[in-house]
């Protein structure tokens, strides 16, 4: 009895180290000189009733990209770091700064909302040796939601035509005739639209003007990409900060992942089916099994139907891809980009998915994605 509560109190130890440690890692900068403070041989630990697989994972990784998907990475970090020792800081500065950090060789892997252009594919051919490349491998799924603080308003019913417009600064007031029509019932009140959008190159961004474009071309004449392009209304850095101006503006309507929606009411979206859709996991996953890889070779790039107008079908929603080198990864952190990777496509890591108000990527692709992380080299 003496030796299994010591080994208790040991374990307990260990695991408040490595949640310092973390805790350190994730406030300081990206040093990649940072040493692994955890210090254990993770070639055979695995945490307490789970499947996680550590195989010579070891040392830190240092990643970047999706704030997105930050929520789902920064729950699965917890768990596979205190299974295997590993440090993880995922910065989660949007995709573009991902996407460029992968292609200027600074990370192990990075997230994005978009699938790699074909010029950043280029790119990252020169930091994957050997022939290598830049792969997209979707692991996050979900909905964009649109936030808003109306007072008096719980209940809100836009459409694409008062989306674009609401976004483009061409509906002002939130008692417009547009959105009074939407909502019979509603007392919407004399009061300025206050739209924030992201400030820095985002996938959300990216994946938000998809839908507009599909919806309601007539209304969005944008071109897209990751970069916020119309006209008006305010911006903010990252989902958090969208959120949370959102959050403390009067009159404001924002779009981000569902898991930043904690304690805000969200627009429910007339696609033109029986009757509003709202923004939940559900509802994002009958979307989201409607996509189609057209990715080539390894990459498992899809193609999205915004424009879907099948019954409980959510169409605003995105898929996050985990951006890695087909062959040619760096050898000090390929093990455990692998042995991690491995993990959160596994059931028990896409299960933690719903638990954090994100979508599983359907079976059909995450099993296509868990075959090609085990061909990483």
């Amino acid at each position: 009895m003496k030796l299994q509560r010591k080994t208790r109190r040991a374990l307990a130890l260990g695991a408040l180290a490595v949640s310092g440690a973390l805790a350190l890692t994730a406030c300081g900068s990206d040093d990649t000189g940072a040493k692994n403070n955890a210090g254990t041989d993770s070639s055979t630990s695995a945490a307490p009733n789970s499947s996680i697989k550590c195989d010579d994972a070891k040392g830190q990784l240092l990643a970047d990209g999706s704030s997105a998907q930050k929520n789902a990475i920064d729950a699965w970090v917890k768990q596979f770091s205190q299974a295997c020792g590993v440090q993880i800081n995922y910065k989660g500065g949007g995709s573009g700064a991902g996407v460029t950090a992968f292609t200027q060789n600074q990370v192990a892997f990075a997230g994005s909302d978009s699938a790699l252009k074909p010029e950043e594919v280029t790119a990252s051919q020169k930091v994957c040796t050997g022939g290598g490349q830049g792969i997209d491998l979707p692991m996050v799924g979900g909905p964009i939601a649109l936030g808003y603080n109306v007072p008096g308003v719980d209940n809100l019913v836009l459409d694409a035509p008062t989306l674009a417009k609401i976004f483009d600064s061409k509906i002002k007031n939130w008692d417009d005739a547009a959105i009074k029509k939407l909502n019979p019932g509603a007392k919407l009140p004399n009061l300025k639209i206050q739209a924030f959008h992201r400030s820095d190159e985002s996938g959300t961004t990216d994946n938000f003007t998809k839908y507009l474009k599909a919806a309601t071309p007539e209304n969005w004449k944008y071109e897209g990409g990751k970069a916020w392009q119309a006209k008006g209304g305010q911006a903010a850095p990252q989902s958090s900060g969208v959120a949370q101006q959102v959050k403390q503006t009067e009159g404001a309507i924002g779009y981000f992942e569902l898991s930043y929606a904690k304690d805000m009411s969200t627009v429910d979206i007339n696609t033109g089916a029986a009757a509003p859709v709202k923004a939940t996991v559900e509802n994002a996953t009958k979307a989201i099994a409607d996509a189609k890889v057209v990715g080539t070779g390894s990459d498992l790039a899809l193609q999205l139907n915004y424009n879907t107008k099948a019954e409980g079908a959510y169409p605003m929603v995105l898929v996050t891809y985990e951006i890695v080198c087909d062959k040619g990864n760096k050898a000090d952190t390929l093990p455990a980009t692998k042995a991690f990777l491995r993990y959160i496509a596994s059931e028990e890591g896409q299960g933690i998915l719903t638990e954090n108000d994100y979508a599983p990527i359907p079976d059909a692709i995450i099993s296509k994605v868990r075959t090609t992380i085990d061909s990483l080299s």
